[in-house]
């Protein structure tokens, strides 16, 4: 079905169904799904990332096994509007990742997604240890609620 902005690609999704949300970290990926009513955004996974192949293939599974209709990624723009090294590892994912599935991949500009939940992990007394575990999780979360939220005003 596509790659692209979320905006590009919304009005081909089905009126129902899942969408997982991915932040694409380094070492990690962080992973939420939502409700088949698009609402709400629920962590379910911290991948420690090993090679591409088996990183996209435990994305796949997990796709499956919540019957989910699209991907949404995080992609990490810089402050200023433009894309750097991690924005176009994101792109690169993303290519690599649609060739693996006919599902649309959409675009979540993911901007302070981290900073944000750093933010409100800390205000919940959440040590540093726990907070690393967590953090793209969490993140993953935030950036697939601010496109539900977003798919629910189209």
């Amino acid at each position: 079905m596509g790659i692209g902005p979320l905006i590009d690609l919304a009005p081909a999704l089905p009126a129902r169904g899942a969408l997982i949300g991915l932040d694409l970290g380094t070492k990690t990926i962080g992973v939420a799904v939502s409700d088949p009513d698009r609402r709400l955004a629920t962590g379910i996974e911290t991948i420690a990332r090993k090679n591409f192949t088996t990183d996209a293939q435990r994305v796949l599974s997990l796709a499956a096994e919540r019957k989910v209709v699209g991907f949404v990624l995080g992609l990490p723009i810089n402050m200023d509007g433009s894309e750097g090294p991690r924005a176009q590892s994101t792109r690169a994912f993303a290519r690599n990742f649609g060739k693996l599935t006919a599902l649309p991949i959409m675009f979540w500009d993911e901007r302070l997604s981290t900073a944000a939940v750093e933010r409100e992990l800390i205000a919940a007394d959440v040590s540093r240890a726990k907070r690393a575990a967590v953090i793209d999780e969490h993140a993953a979360i935030f950036i697939l609620q601010g496109a539900l939220d977003r798919l629910a005003r189209l």
